[in-house]
């Protein structure tokens, strides 16, 4: 690993510094012809990043992971996590890198981190290496998920690496260069008080939560508990993030424990998809057999992993055992009322209705016509504006079974006076559709970057209908099938 000259970018090694056992330093594998596919630069002007430079030598250097600037650590951190309900000490960053963190020109403290730059002690058997088509994936991802206003991690950008990797078959490798809040996760504290229990300390587990207050919640230091407080903040995050999946039709597809953040952003953009037709039960994970992490059930596995990220915390919160799991328990009772009020809040805000209107029947009706018709749920909420605004065709026509039951539905709706501009702000015209998604994969893959570019653009502004984006818009084709995505490793 080589320095990279004459540079303004300043990474620090808080993380690595203040938190040891929880890394191994580590260096990127190098990347024969680094070459530039994508490039965030709004994001690089945020973090104060030139866009020029990072287009330079140096910069692409940086983006892969082989020149770093004087004084940061490069470090793979260790974490352990709740794969499918299935407990795995050590997990870890297989083929990824926390450069260190920089701070944006708002000053806030943000992680710079690589995925696919290599493998390292946590690799399991991988190579450690990532193909161009699932880092594409998470940038148009992550991008679209910040278009729409829900927590994420962002993508500064893609660069491919000169080197193929071996999957099926032979595939253009490439490097993410992520952002996040941090990447701490709970599987961070699950490893944590593996080591504490070893040790026979809590001091590790301790000084990850002090950080993880500093970090994301720093109002929980002045509480009169703060562990506990910090637990609390993280259901809080945790109930609006998953609601506001809910209210968009995104499914993670992989939701272990080691994929739930304590800031509350969405991490992990792999076997992801947003649903067409409205299905509770859609999985898109081809290794998800079970269904564990189908759409409906996201709440109900939140709910368990912040169960596994409290019992990480009992050692901080009483010294007697019994009042520490009734402290805990007591908080995270109180996820489910999160959850459901943020989600009939933007449920209520998606059907355009006033806050002082009891929406539950109204909801849980539609729910069963959507998915009695097979509705799309996207175009549904969106061309209910022009209903709300006298046009209902559109919408009476996406429903192909008891139409007469949609009917008396959209009349009651209706006569409750919804706000269609209101409507318009909150229910998106374009998402990151599975075909679509699918056709700039496979095209950047074999060397054409245009579709990827015109899909990333349009994703850029939702809300926005705009013309001639029509196909942007419109459900997958009927012979599109059964959608399945993959991790990438």
């Amino acid at each position: 690993m080589s320095v990279a000259p004459d540079t303004a970018v300043v990474l620090d090694n808080r993380f690595a510094r203040e938190l040891p056992e929880l890394s191994v330093q580590w260096q990127a594998q190098a990347a024969p012809q680094p070459r530039l596919l994508v490039l965030n630069e709004q994001l690089a002007a945020e973090l104060g990043l030139a866009p020029d430079w990072l287009r330079s030598r140096d910069g692409l250097g940086l983006l892969v992971g082989t020149e770093v600037p004087a004084g940061a650590t490069p470090v793979a951190q260790a974490y352990a996590g709740d794969q499918f309900g299935g407990f795995v000490p050590r997990l870890g960053d297989g083929r990824a890198l926390l450069l260190g963190e920089l701070v944006d020109t708002t000053g806030r403290i943000r992680d710079l981190h690589l995925k696919g730059s290599g493998r390292t002690p946590f690799a399991r058997g991988g190579d450690g290496l990532a193909a161009v088509g699932p880092m594409l994936r998470e940038y148009l991802v992550s991008e679209a998920m910040h278009a729409l206003g829900i927590p994420t991690t962002r993508s500064l950008a893609v660069t491919a690496t000169g080197r193929d990797v071996l999957r099926e078959t032979r595939l253009p490798g490439a490097v993410l260069a992520r952002i996040a809040a941090s990447h701490l996760r709970v599987g961070s504290f699950q490893y944590a008080l593996q080591q504490c229990r070893a040790a026979g300390d809590v001091d590790l587990l301790k000084r990850l939560a002090d950080h993880a207050i500093a970090r994301h919640h720093p109002a929980a230091a002045d509480a009169e508990q703060p562990y506990l407080a910090l637990f609390e903040a993280v259901i809080t995050a945790q109930a609006s993030l998953v609601a506001q999946w809910l209210l968009v039709g995104f499914v993670h597809g992989v939701m272990n424990t080691d994929n739930m953040t304590i800031s509350g952003e969405t991490i992990d953009y792999g076997p992801c998809a947003f649903m067409d037709s409205f299905d509770p039960a859609i999985v898109f994970s081809s290794i998800d057999h079970g269904g564990r992490y189908a759409y409906a059930n996201q709440p109900a596995v939140a709910h368990w992993n912040l169960a596994r990220f409290g019992e990480t915390l009992l050692p901080l919160l009483a010294d007697d055992p019994e009042t520490a799991v009734a402290q805990a328990t007591e908080s995270l009772d109180g996820f489910r009322d999160q959850f459901q009020t943020a989600w009939s809040a933007g449920m209520r805000a998606k059907l355009g209705l006033p806050t002082d209107v009891e929406t539950a029947d109204v909801v849980d009706e539609l729910l069963v016509l959507l998915q009695q018709s097979s509705v799309d749920y996207t175009s549904f909420f969106r061309s209910l504006g022009h209903a709300a605004r006298g046009d209902a065709d559109g919408t009476r026509a996406l429903f192909t079974t008891d139409a007469a039951a949609f009917d008396d539905w959209l009349a009651r709706w209706q006569a409750l006076g919804p706000d269609a501009a209101a409507m318009d702000r909150v229910n998106p015209v374009y998402i990151p559709r599975n075909h679509l998604v699918e056709e700039a994969l496979a095209a950047a893959t074999a060397g054409d970057q245009g579709p990827f570019e015109q899909l990333l653009t349009v994703l850029a502004a939702p809300y926005d209908e705009r013309p001639g984006l029509e196909r942007y818009a419109a459900p997958a084709p009927a012979d599109f099938g059964v959608y399945r995505t993959f991790c990438g490793t």
